[in-house]
């Protein structure tokens, strides 16, 4: 009996694959993948398909939607008749780094009855099982030597991070000077204050205490052609709706701009806070100030710039029969004249004033109060809880630098040295974290010329936020009562004024 023999066709599917690129740049990919090219045009085999990951770690574990199409489609090739199925890549480390993800691999190859081959060296048939074991050796040497790099990586961002030495590119606000030893060649470096860009930065600090709201802040830096961080540089992911040098600003990188430990001169690693050679940027006052304005506005889930009346919601304002806050509608008699916008109890109505009366009368108060030079010191609240707090923070501080020269004596092991860095690393930050949250949660001096001959003028130009910004941190609390006669005018003894200070 005749029989017919199918010719054996190879098609080779090829992987390349480079851990780090942030930039995009794609050099390494490029290079791996022309040479992938050659190694199969000198092996007259057939290209079914070139598969990239830039900038993708396979050690880590995150997603290769490339990785799991080259092998689908290899494994799905392989059905077909007469056709040998070959997975190229440059190295078995660019494709596997995991141990669970290779033997997933090789047994799937198995089952498919598929090759695999390496540009370096090594052409391995997946239903043999020598071939399978020998890939199994490769794969954990090149694994064993991931983790022991990843431990040296790890080890020394510890020590960077325990000198206060810059990770990385340096950041926004700062520029980055070099040094150089007697040949001329970089031995180290350090960033110092860059100018301008610092100047953005406490802009957008000093605009936010003062009630100013994210997206304002955005439109503003954007209107003013001001470079976001990041601007230039080739990166290979940007934000949903950044054009395509980066320029421009989000309300995303103007919160996290100001909210950055490293304003204040603290790196941090693995949640643990060190002291940074860099120059701080702005207080540890202003940055306490603006971490508990966010986790206010994440509590009661208020948007500063959406509030378009003074004294709606929140404890300001208040309803004297009820407690209940207020909101406004619209009053009056139409036949009589024109309805205007009132404040109203907004659980039964109780009470109610008319909103630019009322608030024009919190204003005269304000202002009045505002007028006094000792204004500022009357409401900053009591600072020694905190400075004590920070106190304690130095003297942990001092302790951390005894113990450097303890080892540098020899007095103590390296070892001994890490332990105690650790530990006191960990109680300066906590610390420091207590100093921020006993820090009072405003600051006048971040409304200009607010206090005092001025404030009148100052007081007038800020926008309903600023407004309702000073309100909350002066503490100003009042209740409204219903009036006792009827007829024109405001009636100012219906109002009752606290502090919320004088309360506490």
């Amino acid at each position: 009996m005749n029989t017919l023999t199918l010719a054996i066709r190879t098609i080779a599917f090829l992987y390349a694959r480079i851990s780090l690129d942030p930039r995009d740049r794609r050099r390494g990919v490029n290079r791996q993948m022309s040479d992938l090219r050659t190694f199969t045009q000198e092996n007259a085999w057939e290209v079914g398909g070139e598969y990239i990951e830039n900038d993708v770690s396979a050690h880590t574990g995150e997603e290769r939607p490339e990785y799991d199409r080259l092998m689908a489609d290899a494994i799905e090739a392989a059905r077909q008749p007469g056709v040998r199925v070959i997975i190229v890549g440059y190295h078995p480390s660019r494709v596997w780094r995991r141990p669970v993800e290779r033997a997933q691999a090789i047994e799937d190859l198995r089952q498919a009855k598929c090759w695999v081959a390496f540009e370096s060296g090594g052409l391995f048939n997946m239903t043999k099982a020598s071939d399978r074991s020998q890939l199994r050796s490769l794969g954990e040497s090149d694994t064993a030597e991931s983790e022991v790099k990843s431990e040296r990586v790890a080890r020394a961002a510890l020590e960077r991070a325990q000198e206060g030495r810059a990770n990385g590119p340096v950041s926004y606000g700062w520029r980055r000077q070099y040094e150089y030893d007697d040949r001329g060649q970089v031995c180290g470096f350090h960033d110092v204050e860059d100018r301008e860009q610092a100047a953005i930065v406490r802009e957008v600090v000093t605009r936010l205490l003062s009630g100013a709201s994210l997206l304002g802040i955005t439109a503003d830096l954007n209107a003013r052609g001001v470079p976001a961080p990041g601007a230039g540089m080739q990166l290979k992911r940007r934000a949903v709706g950044q054009n395509a040098d980066g320029s421009l600003w989000n309300k995303t990188s103007v919160k996290k701009l100001a909210l950055r430990p490293a304003n204040v001169g603290i790196r941090v690693h693995q949640g643990v806070e060190y002291k940074a050679e860099w120059p701080a940027l702005i207080t540890d006052e202003q940055y306490a100030q603006l971490k508990n304005l966010f986790a206010e506005r994440t509590v009661v889930r208020e948007l500063p710039g959406a509030r378009k009346h003074l004294l709606t919601w929140g404890e300001v304002a208040t309803c004297g029969p009820c407690g209940s806050v207020f909101r406004v509608a619209s009053r009056g008699n139409s036949k009589h004249g024109t309805k205007k916008p009132t404040y109203v109890c907004d659980a039964n109505g109780c009470v109610g004033r008319n909103e630019e009366a009322l608030d024009r009368y919190v204003g005269k108060v304000v202002v009045k109060l505002l007028s006094k030079p000792e204004a500022a010191d009357v409401f900053r609240g009591d600072d020694s809880a905190a400075l004590a707090a920070l106190e304690r923070a130095e003297g942990l501080k001092a302790r951390q630098e005894a113990a450097a020269e303890d080892y540098a004596n020899g007095d103590i092991t390296r070892e001994q040295l890490r332990r105690i860095t650790a530990n006191l690393a960990q109680q300066i930050t906590e610390a420091q974290n207590e100093a921020r949250r006993l820090r009072p949660a405003f600051d006048l001096n971040a409304f200009d010329g607010l206090v005092g001959p001025g404030a009148e003028a100052a007081w007038k130009a800020l926008l309903v936020p600023q407004k309702r910004r000073v309100l909350d941190g002066l503490g100003l609390r009042l209740k409204v009562h219903p009036v006792a006669r009827r007829g024109p005018g405001f009636d100012e003894s219906t109002i009752a004024l606290g502090w919320r200070q004088a309360a506490e």
